[in-house]
């Protein structure tokens, strides 16, 4: 990589501008080019495409990004810190390149990006679920995303993808199956990253569906996860009692033991309880 954009290896970059990575911030640094390089390819065809890049630190993914043929990139980053190094592949990339200094949950991308526009990220530890959350409940659908490529802990990222029965399963895999494709696409061992975690990561790809697998007011089906995986220990007509004085009823309706848990319920019946309880208000 270093070869095709004659910048200089990572860790010379991180001894350069002095980036240690803070555990504050949730940074843990990927240094391998070719890793990078790989995970930027799970992105897809980005010829012609905006990519929306959460956390670079030292740029070892926005560099893989502007290689493999982003359009452009906007880049995210809290930490003044890495802006030096940032800078520097900027110049190297003229024009390709804006970097914001600032808290991603703060800042409205879409001022800065043109569609079709993809989101690439080894997101910092400390905010990746919430952003994804984010991502997975805009007002309206389509999002103003195609795909999103992401690094997590691997037991987020199993969260994501979990079939009910499965401890993993819940509300995050509900909302991501709901409007997406996702899928597990790499695994990374703790000692890629400076400095190693405690943990495995893996990167999930998720791709935005036209529309929502089943209808369903987004609004009710995240009031219905929220009570039932609060309380996933609890049958259902305890956990959602709250949501409904005939729960029990309309529960039966849909074809739901009113006495089954949370992790054993799909989907399907999810969204078709959502517009049972929104066709019977309390």
């Amino acid at each position: 990589m270093s070869t095709i954009d004659g910048l200089p290896p990572l860790r010379e970059v991180i001894a350069t501008h002095d980036l240690r990575a803070k555990k504050q911030l949730g940074q843990n640094f990927l240094l391998d080019l070719n890793l990078t390089a790989k995970i930027a390819r799970q992105a897809g065809d980005l010829t012609g495409t905006d990519v929306l890049e959460i956390g670079p630190g030292p740029g070892g993914l926005t560099r893989g990004l502007l290689a493999e043929g982003a359009r452009h990139v906007l880049a995210i980053e809290k930490d003044e810190r890495a802006l030096p190094a940032l800078a520097e592949i900027a110049d190297a990339y003229p024009g390709r390149l804006t970097v914001i200094h600032g808290d991603a949950l703060q800042v409205d991308p879409l001022a800065h990006l043109t569609p079709p526009i993809r989101i690439a990220a080894n997101l910092p530890y400390n905010v990746g679920t919430e952003l994804l959350v984010r991502w997975l409940t805009p007002p309206e659908w389509p999002p103003f995303w195609q795909s999103l490529t992401l690094m997590f802990q691997k037991e987020v990222a199993e969260r994501i993808v979990a079939k009910p029965g499965s401890k993993a399963y819940g509300r995050l895999a509900l909302l991501a199956q709901w409007r997406t494709d996702a899928r597990v696409v790499m695994s990374l061992p703790p000692e890629a990253f400076v400095p190693p975690p405690k943990i495995h990561s893996a990167v999930v790809h998720l791709t935005a569906l036209p529309e929502p697998r089943y209808p369903a007011d987004p609004a009710v089906l995240s009031r219905i996860t929220a009570a039932a995986f609060n309380q996933r220990r609890k049958m259902l007509r305890s956990s959602l009692k709250g949501l409904h004085p005939q729960i029990e009823a309309l529960l039966e309706q849909v074809g739901i033991p009113p006495t089954a848990r949370a992790e054993e319920i799909g989907l399907e019946q999810f969204c078709a309880l959502a517009r049972t309880l929104a066709a019977n208000p309390s």
